[in-house]
């Protein structure tokens, strides 16, 4: 039998909230309520790697995360000035 522990109970809570978050996004009636789901889903998925990495003790998870956070950074900054109109 699958044993569960909290780690993996708080992963798939993430995983349903980024559901959540992905009918926000697809619906969502303005521009900036879609970059806003899209920063939450980056923001799960970078808990989601860290608390797996605490599950399974694996340290490489953890800069695989900032990785992604940082990339997820810049590219909200992208997104930003696009909507904003900055970029052509």
């Amino acid at each position: 039998m699958i044993e569960l522990d909290i780690f993996m109970i708080a992963a798939i809570i993430f995983v349903l909230l980024i559901f959540a978050c992905g009918v926000r996004m697809w619906q969502g009636p303005t521009n900036a309520d879609r970059m806003l789901a899209l920063d939450v889903i980056n923001v799960l998925v970078i808990i989601i790697m860290i608390s797996l990495s605490a599950r399974f003790e694996q340290p490489g998870f953890v800069d695989v995360a900032i990785v992604y956070a940082l990339l997820s950074f810049v590219g909200m900054l992208y997104v930003a000035k696009l909507i904003r109109g900055d970029l052509e």
